[in-house]
């Protein structure tokens, strides 16, 4: 298997459908039992995304092959819950949850200097509901969103009717590049732009870099940017905690002008640091380090 990823994130809009459906007659605690009967259709019929994520727990993590097997089904069922949770706060339970914030007078120190500033993460815990965090911790926050995955727009506007609407705007990566502007013109607007920079598509430039051991590719696309437009630059990440509680991650980064690859090796080293605590947060299901027999 390819190590670069299809360019689809998982989940249709039939799920999503189900999911709403669910939340909305009978609560968030009985979506998340739902979840455990796609689970094991899963677990037995997406193959590659199974050993994806075993390689990762029994090569990268260094479990043993009965404890990958299980953090398999554990992992899905996380990443459910987040599904769950996703849908759930942006269509107005957010009370029903607890939020840590762990660096957000960061956020603020980047507002303040009215020159926006790039939020880097990675598909690990929850990053897309940060903008629910900066919403409404930091008033004047405005969040663009930098997206890969064309099918979002397709969900997007399927939740659009179920979501209180707020000042998030998305950014498709673009072949033509034209998404380079919008970032421009965002953060001439004092905006947030949040990226990931953990999916690599074989129609785009990479850097290689190492992460728990072994090493892998990365876009070049965020780490460039981030170094060449003169504005700060934090890594951001969202986590799952037990009973409904979200732990935010902000911390400064010191960027050296135009090396990407400096970046990407304090990125790896951050993202080591968040996965060495939640393991069961890795949401990259493919084979992600190309060493997959």
């Amino acid at each position: 298997m390819a190590a670069e990823w299809d360019g689809k994130s998982r989940g249709t809009v039939l799920g999503f459908k189900i999911f709403i459906f669910f939340i909305k007659n009978f609560g968030v605690n009985a979506s998340y039992a739902l979840m455990h009967l796609p689970i094991p259709y899963f677990c037995m019929f997406s193959r590659k995304n199974v050993r994806g994520l075993y390689y990762y727990f029994r090569r990268r993590k260094g479990y043993s092959w009965f404890k990958s097997s299980i953090s398999i089904y554990k992992t899905y069922y996380v990443f459910g819950q987040t599904l769950v949770d996703k849908i759930a706060i942006s269509s107005g339970l957010r009370k029903r949850y607890t939020y840590e914030f762990d660096g957000e007078e960061k956020i603020a120190e980047v507002l303040a200097l009215k020159k926006g500033g790039i939020l880097i993460s990675a598909h690990v815990g929850n990053f897309e509901l940060a903008q629910y965090f900066f919403t409404r911790r930091l008033t004047n926050a405005s969040i663009s969103i930098v997206i890969t995955d064309q099918e979002h727009r397709e969900i997007k506007e399927l939740l659009d009717p179920y979501l209180k609407k707020d000042s998030t705007q998305f950014i498709i990566i673009k072949e033509d590049l034209s998404h380079i502007f919008e970032i421009n013109a965002a953060l001439m607007q004092n905006r947030i732009i949040c990226i990931a920079g953990d999916r690599y598509l074989n129609t785009s430039k990479c850097l290689e870099a190492e992460l728990l051991g072994k090493t892998a590719k990365f876009p070049l696309g965020p780490f460039q940017i981030a170094t060449r437009l003169k504005v700060p630059v934090l890594f951001v990440y969202v986590m799952r905690e037990p009973k409904k509680h979200y732990h935010l991650y902000a911390r400064n980064v010191e960027v050296k002008n135009r090396d990407a690859q400096d970046l990407l090796q304090k990125y790896t080293n951050n993202v080591e640091r968040v996965l060495n605590k939640y393991p069961l947060q890795w949401f990259n299901f493919y084979d992600f380090w190309d060493d997959i027999a």
